[in-house]
C-alpha cells in the first residue's frame, strides 16, 4: 500500500495542507482562512477555533488524496503566537497575533531588566517576542489567574496536542519565544522569573521530526492512527520542502512578508549573534539537527501590494499585470525612475510614486525590494560567511519581473512546488514514522526546477 505524509502549515493568513507521498510528490492539498478577531486590545484568535481551522484543510488536502497508508502527520506554523495553559489544560488566554504589539511597554522592560537577552536568546528586545507578549499577559490577567499558568504551547505543538500527541516544545518555535537559552538548549530561566512564570512553562525541548505519539482519530479520523510531529517554524519547514538544509543554503521565501534563512554550522557564538540581532537578523535553532538559523524579515509584499494598489492594478490577479510585468521586464538597466519604499516596518508612511510610465514604477518598486534583500543577504554573509545557494519560493515568487531581479542574488532556483511549508512538514513526519532517516535525507527536490543565474 502507498504510504502517504500530510503536512500542515498553519500560517498567518491561510492553514494550507498537503498530502505528500513517500517519493516527495504533493498529490493533494487543501486549505482554510486563519480566523483571527481583531478587539479593543488588539489581533488575537480563539485557539479552538485555530485548531478547527488546521483540521478543516487537512481534510480538504485528505478528502483529495489517493488511496493510501496515511504514515504521518507534520505540522509548521507560525511563530511567537501560542496558547498559555494551566494545570488542567485550560486555555488562560485567547492566543495574542505574532505580530500584535501590545506588549511594546513589557519589550522595553526586557531590554533594561535582562542586559544578556539578545546573546542569551538571539532575540531582539521587541513586542513579537513571546516573551513580552507573557509579561504582559500578566497585568491583564491578574496574579491569581496568571499565577495558575502551567505550560505555554507554541502554535504547532497545540494542533499536535489537540490531534491526541503528547506536549513538546520544538527547537525551532521555542527559539522564537526569548523563554529559550540558546547556548544551553534549556529554559531561559532568568527570563521566565522576570515574567512570574514556572521554570517548566515549556514542554520537553526536541527537534522537528521527533514523533509526539499518535492521531486519536477524535478530530480528524481520516487520519487513522498516524504518527505525529511538530515539523517546526514555517519559514524554516519550507526551505526543507525546497531543499534548503545544508550549511550556507539560503531561503527567499516570498509572502507578504519576505523571509530569508540561512542554515548555519557550527552554532555562532555570543558576539556574532550580538552582531547578527544588530543588523536586524535573529539567531535561532534550525529544524535540522545541530543546526541553526539566521532569520531576516523585510515586508516587501506588503509594500509591492501597495504600489500595485496606487496604479489601480488587482494584487490578487497575476494575469491582470502580465503588461505591466513585460513592460518591467523590458526596461533597461537605470531607465527605471528612483523609489523608496518601507520594507523593515509595519508603520507605512505615505506612498509618493514618481511621475512615470506604469511598468517603469513598477520595475522601481521591484528593483527597491531587491536592493533591501540584497542588503539584508549581506549583512548575513558579514556574519555567517558565504551562502552557496539561494532558493525563491512563495506566492511573489511566481511573478516573472520579481523573479528576474533575484538575479542581483547570484544562482537563484525556483522549484515547482506547490505548497513548500506543507512539502517540508509533511517530509519531517516522515522522518518521525521512520520513512527517512533524518532531514539529511530526504527525497530530492521534483525536477523541472529552472535556474537563474547572474
Amino acid at each position: 500500500m502507498t504510504e502517504l505524509l500530510l503536512g500542515l502549515d498553519v500560517g498567518t493568513s491561510t492553514c494550507k495542507a498537503a498530502v505528500v507521498d513517500a517519493a516527495g510528490a504533493e498529490v493533494a492539498h487543501g486549505q482554510a482562512p486563519t480566523p483571527w478577531e481583531v478587539t479593543p486590545a488588539g489581533v488575537q484568535i480563539d485557539p479552538e477555533t485555530l485548531f478547527q481551522a488546521a483540521v478543516a484543510a487537512a481534510r480538504d488536502a485528505l478528502a483529495g488524496a489517493p488511496a493510501g497508508h496515511l504514515a504521518g502527520i507534520g505540522v509548521a506554523s507560525m511563530a511567537e503566537t501560542g496558547v498559555l495553559l494551566d494545570g488542567r489544560g485550560r486555555i488562560l488566554h485567547p492566543a495574542i497575533a505574532w505580530h500584535d504589539a501590545r506588549g511594546e511597554a513589557a519589550a522595553r522592560a526586557i531590554a533594561r531588566d535582562l542586559p544578556g537577552f539578545v546573546e542569551r536568546t538571539g532575540l531582539p528586545a521587541t513586542p513579537l517576542c513571546t516573551l513580552a507578549k507573557l509579561r504582559h499577559l500578566r497585568d491583564v490577567l491578574g496574579p491569581e489567574r496568571f499565577g495558575a499558568a502551567r505550560r505555554w504551547l507554541d502554535v504547532a505543538s497545540w494542533v499536535v496536542r489537540r490531534l491526541g500527541g503528547r506536549d513538546v516544545a520544538e527547537l525551532s518555535l521555542a527559539s522564537r519565544t526569548g523563554l529559550l537559552d540558546l547556548h544551553a538548549v534549556a529554559p531561559y530561566r532568568e527570563a521566565l522569573a522576570w515574567a512570574g512564570l514556572p521554570d517548566d512553562l515549556l514542554a520537553d525541548l526536541v527537534v522537528a521530526g521527533t514523533g509526539a505519539g499518535r492521531n486519536d482519530g477524535v478530530a480528524l479520523p481520516e487520519a487513522g492512527d498516524a504518527v505525529l510531529t511538530v515539523a517546526g517554524h514555517d519559514h524554516l519547514v519550507a526551505g526543507v520542502g525546497v531543499g534548503v538544509v545544508a550549511p550556507g543554503d539560503v531561503l527567499d521565501s516570498c509572502g507578504t512578508a519576505e523571509a530569508l534563512v540561512r542554515v548555519v554550522a557550527p552554532p555562532l557564538d555570543a558576539d556574532a549573534i550580538r552582531r547578527s540581532v544588530e543588523g536586524g537578523i535573529s539567531v535561532g535553532h534550525h529544524v535540522a539537527p545541530g543546526r541553526q538559523a539566521l532569520l531576516g524579515g523585510l515586508w516587501s509584499g506588503l509594500a509591492l501590494r501597495e504600489v500595485l494598489e496606487a496604479l489601480r492594478i488587482d494584487p490578487d490577479d497575476p494575469a491582470g499585470r502580465e503588461e505591466l510585468d513585460a513592460g518591467a521586464l523590458a526596461t533597461a538597466p537605470g531607465e527605471a525612475p528612483a523609489l523608496e519604499l518601507e520594507l523593515r516596518s509595519l508603520q507605512r508612511p505615505p506612498l509618493h510614486l514618481p511621475d512615470a510610465e506604469p511598468a517603469l514604477i513598477w520595475r522601481a518598486a521591484i528593483d527597491a525590494v531587491a536592493r533591501g534583500v540584497e542588503d539584508a543577504l549581506g549583512h548575513i554573509d558579514a556574519v555567517a560567511g558565504p551562502h552557496t545557494k539561494v532558493v525563491v519560493t512563495g506566492g511573489w515568487a511566481r511573478d516573472p519581473a520579481v523573479l528576474d531581479a533575484k538575479r542581483r542574488l547570484g544562482a537563484v532556483e525556483s522549484p515547482p512546488v506547490v505548497e513548500a511549508g506543507c512539502r517540508g512538514a509533511a517530509l519531517l513526519a516522515g522522518v518521525a514514522a521512520g520513512l527517512y532517516p533524518s532531514a539529511d535525507d530526504l527525497p530530492v527536490v521534483p525536477a523541472r526546477a529552472k535556474e537563474h543565474a547572474r
